[in-house]
């Protein structure tokens, strides 16, 4: 089956959510599938003209029948249009996690997307989500469960996970994730900030430029602890650095208030690193007990005493790498596939 893809901007865009959408296209391409991409201008999620007007025209230039996937961050844009091509066209969702689940937002912008997304989710033919956590989610937002596929990313593992190393400086703890309030940086830094007797430095991977207030505050937090030595902001890197990245880190952490999944998360158990996280979103069906010290999102105490039992606890770091390397060989987590009518 043949289908466009709709996504918010250019698709090469260095998240996960992004990512996971060019392996689907990359993959289907290379089994001679024809997937049309209409990489969408404008502002998203919070659709301004240009997004309303281009995904209106994107969709009126598809045949009638032809299968349309909208990925979930640009599914605001489609508010004026999607009832009247619902019709015509098969519409699927390719859901990351509900807008309305993205922290910083007020109450009134949260009931706004959580009431946009009842709106439009029924009348998707049917949607696409990297975890169960997501797809609870839009069950309990009205789309039927059968009409409901999970299939997690994929992840390119290296043949040989490094696993714990012996340390010749400071324990080297790494980050993977744009700078916005939901992936909790800002408690990451206060955590640390408590664990200055330890010998540690922090060394965050992530787009620098998508939330310009959010790396504003978290610089100034920075420079306020005094802790510029040890934590260093990077930026996107490319893919060969940020595979040097994971092979020289002694252990990931990752306090996101929220994930649809954590495709990062998946990466850092494929190089056998220890983590640290939160239980919340999708969290804890990605990343097992037995490879993690996950704590409660938000809590920065709970956090910080679980980066010091993994910084000082040699044998503990030693045990939860063998779990990630014992997970990489795993088939805990499966995909499930869609009826499309």
């Amino acid at each position: 089956m043949d289908f466009a893809l709709l996504v918010p901007g250019a698709l090469d865009q260095l998240t996960g959510g992004y990512l996971y959408a060019r392996q689907v296209v990359e993959g289907l391409r290379a089994r001679g599938r024809r997937i049309d991409l209409f990489e969408l201008p404008g502002c998203f999620p919070a659709a301004d003209e240009i997004a309303y007007q281009a995904a209106s025209a994107a969709l009126a230039s598809l045949p009638d029948g032809h299968v349309a996937v909208i990925d979930g961050l640009a599914l605001p844009a489609f508010a004026g249009c999607l009832a009247r091509e619902s019709t015509r066209l098969r519409l699927v969702g390719f859901i990351h996690h509900p807008l309305s689940l993205e922290t910083g937002l007020s109450p009134a912008e949260a009931h706004h997307y959580a009431a946009l997304e009842a709106r439009l989710g029924p009348m998707l033919r049917g949607a696409l989500c990297p975890s169960r956590h997501t797809a609870q989610a839009l069950a309990t937002g009205g789309l039927a469960g059968s009409r409901i596929a999970i299939a997690p990313p994929g992840i390119v593992k290296p043949t040989h996970p490094s696993g714990p190393r012996e340390p010749l400086g400071p324990l080297r703890i790494l980050n993977v994730a744009t700078l916005t309030p939901r992936k909790g940086h800002r408690l990451l830094i206060e955590a640390l900030a408590g664990l200055q007797d330890l010998d540690w430095r922090l060394d965050c991977i992530g787009s620098l430029e998508r939330d310009p207030p959010t790396t504003a505050a978290l610089r100034q937090q920075i420079d306020t602890l005094q802790l510029g030595a040890r934590i260093h902001l990077h930026g996107e890197q490319s893919v060969s650095r940020l595979a040097d990245a994971y092979r020289h880190a002694d252990l990931f952490a990752l306090p996101s208030f929220h994930e649809g999944y954590g495709m990062v998360l998946a990466e850092a158990l494929g190089h056998g690193l220890p983590i640290v996280a939160t239980r919340a979103g999708a969290i804890p069906d990605t990343v097992p007990d037995s490879a993690a010290l996950l704590v409660e999102p938000g809590n920065a105490v709970a956090l910080r005493e679980a980066l010091r039992r993994i910084l000082s606890d040699t044998s503990c770091r030693q045990r939860l790498a063998q779990g990630a390397v014992a997970d990489r060989k795993s088939t805990r987590l499966n995909s499930s596939h869609i009826t499309i009518s």
